[in-house]
């Protein structure tokens, strides 16, 4: 395997064994406001969140499970969520990088 290879990957997996560490804070995470939350923060919210607010919906709500009710639940189901999220984003990439380095070969042949 390659040396940046190998060393990008370890850094993923301490960032993932870091991941529970959002359980310990208060509130809500940064940037992951509901409308809700968000009228409550600064008063009003934008016309383009309130059209959109609806479109999508986490396949994960809270980075949790049904019935995960303790700390160490939570944290299974917060590194169930970021091993999932990490593959799925790994396997984008990876196509991406497929389909540019297919394009390249195509290009110079």
């Amino acid at each position: 395997m390659d040396k940046v290879l190998k060393r990008l990957l370890i850094v993923f997996m301490i960032l993932i064994l870091l991941v529970p560490i959002g359980l310990l804070a208060a509130g809500t995470a940064y940037g992951e406001w509901s409308a809700d939350e968000l009228q409550q923060l600064i008063g009003y919210v934008p016309e383009g969140y309130s059209k959109l607010s609806g479109l999508w919906h986490a396949p994960m709500q809270d980075y949790s499970v049904p019935g995960a009710d303790t700390f160490f639940s939570q944290s299974l189901a917060y590194y169930l969520a970021a091993i999932i999220g990490a593959c799925f984003g790994g396997a984008v990439l990876f196509l991406i990088g497929k389909a540019v380095t297919r394009n390249m070969e195509e290009r110079s042949s």
